[in-house]
């Protein structure tokens, strides 16, 4: 039964990239075993409400299971499953269900300076062994990106992020006849209407990304997609993904888990999200920089595939604690 003696939480700029912010959360029990957590980009208000509330809902608190502990937040309930996995020996893969040891994985491109240029960068993922490809389109960026990829690679597994900004049926119903396999994010979360309809008239499977159960129960009433698009860390826990992953699954749909941003542990709990049944769809934890990360081995793919570490406990990497230490520019204990 885990018992928390420490906790330690630190705020970090990471130094490449969109330069975003992570939370990390490390516990370390009576005896010496750690767990550790992240939040990606977290709310502004995290930070204060975990420096008033966590030492008191957790230090010399005993508790059977991650789901004992009522934290509301992400990156707290990840490092109680990592410690709680650690403890126990197994990998948090494991213990969540999961029974892949690898998995495809996507890799995902942002709109170019030109057609010419992302068809280039198409060739090297290509050449690199990436076999699935998700494009980022946004209206003015779609239809003849699609059309140039295809051209080029006409066996070529394609999906497209529409990243919420549609507000129209009609390119995106362009885009079905280049053969892609799913259009992802295409209107506002909270438009169920406007996916139902694409989905009706589109050969590609709509994906969603719900971040909730019950959120995602809207989607499977209305029939509004055929794809949960599955981002772990969205949720305020990890059994609460799990939840979403089963109704999913059960319903029939395809899932893909995603992730890419953050140090490192964000990435890992999506890669053993990812190790599910239900997760039938390549992983995208593959977005740049790696160098932001803070894990040994690095999370990502080689070759297009992605290693799920099955056979190390919790989230079977290392943390490199001196570069967090840099990292931070803020921190407290408890």
């Amino acid at each position: 039964m885990p018992r928390v003696r420490e906790l330690e939480v630190f705020r970090l700029t990471l130094p490449f990239g969109r330069r975003s912010e992570s939370l990390l959360v490390k516990l370390t029990d009576h005896g010496g075993m750690t767990g550790w957590g992240e939040a990606v980009s977290p709310h502004p208000k995290t930070w204060a409400r975990l420096e008033e509330t966590l030492g008191a809902l957790l230090i010399g608190v005993d508790w059977e299971h991650p789901d004992a502990v009522p934290s509301g937040d992400s990156a707290v309930d990840m490092a109680c499953w990592d410690l709680w996995t650690r403890m126990r020996g197994v990998p948090l893969a494991h213990a969540i269900g999961g029974t892949r040891t690898s998995l495809m994985a996507t890799v995902r491109l942002a709109p170019d300076s030109s057609i010419e240029s992302l068809v280039s960068r198409v060739n090297q993922q290509v050449c690199a062994g990436y076999g699935h490809v998700t494009l980022d389109i946004r209206p003015g960026w779609d239809v003849e990106a699609v059309r140039a990829v295809r051209q080029a690679y006409p066996a070529l597994t394609l999906a497209v992020d529409c990243g919420n900004a549609y507000t129209d049926l009609g390119q995106l119903v362009a885009l079905d006849s280049y053969g892609l396999e799913v259009i992802e994010r295409p209107f506002a979360i909270d438009d169920l209407h406007a996916h139902a309809s694409l989905q009706d008239q589109v050969a590609a499977s709509v994906a969603v990304e719900a971040r909730s159960a019950a959120q995602l129960d809207d989607y499977l009433t209305l029939r509004a997609a055929r794809v949960l698009l599955l981002r772990p860390t969205a949720f305020p826990s990890l059994s609460e993904a799990r939840r979403a992953h089963d109704r999913a699954a059960a319903a029939g749909w395809d899932i893909q888990c995603a992730g890419g941003q953050g140090a490192g542990l964000a990435r890992a709990a999506t890669v053993a999200v990812a190790s599910m049944p239900g997760c039938t769809l390549p992983c995208d934890v593959t977005q740049p920089p790696r160098n932001n990360q803070i894990v040994t081995p690095i999370v990502g793919a080689n070759g297009g595939v992605i290693a799920v570490p099955f056979t190390q406990p919790g989230l079977g990497h290392t943390i490199d604690e001196a570069r967090v230490h840099r990292l931070a520019k803020e921190s407290f204990h408890a």
